[in-house]
């Protein structure tokens, strides 16, 4: 570069602005594509991570790396607050530390998570059949009502 010239940075941030507006839209309708099965998901209390990941669609974890692609750092509490709101605890701890680290946005870790669990069987797999139940008496047992829906 000739000496007294500076590199023009409007181009290189119109491409991330434009990257970070298209993965947070993308994020937005994958969420709203998988509103309706993450409602009726019912995680065992005390889940581990794997768990968790097996029982959610790909479409969450995927909307999720956008979110962090698109906002960085800045998407923690959005991933805090929507993971919080389906009771996926696990997920969202999870989830909200790997946001926070700068430089992780451009890796989809949750989605290569996602994969990992499946192909290699980790945490327990999700049957949506399972209620769970709470004593009651001797030898009986009730369904326990779904928490907060």
């Amino acid at each position: 570069m000739p000496e007294g010239q500076s590199i023009d940075w409007r181009p290189i941030l119109a491409f991330l602005g434009i990257v970070a507006l298209v993965s947070v839209t993308l994020a937005a309708l994958l969420f709203a594509a998988v509103h309706r099965r993450l409602r009726k998901i019912r995680v065992p209390s005390g889940a581990d991570f794997f768990t968790t990941v097996r029982a959610v669609p790909l479409g969450l974890v995927v909307g999720i790396d956008l979110l962090d692609l698109g906002l960085e750092s800045f998407s923690a509490p959005l991933i805090w607050f929507i993971l919080n709101r389906y009771k996926l605890q696990a997920l969202r701890n999870v989830a909200t530390v790997e946001a926070l680290i700068p430089v992780s946005g451009p890796i989809p870790t949750l989605t290569i998570a996602w994969l990992a669990a499946r192909v290699f069987k980790l945490g327990q797999a999700y049957d949506p059949n399972v209620l769970e139940t709470e004593r009651v008496g001797p030898n009986e047992y009730v369904a326990r009502p779904p928490e907060g829906r």
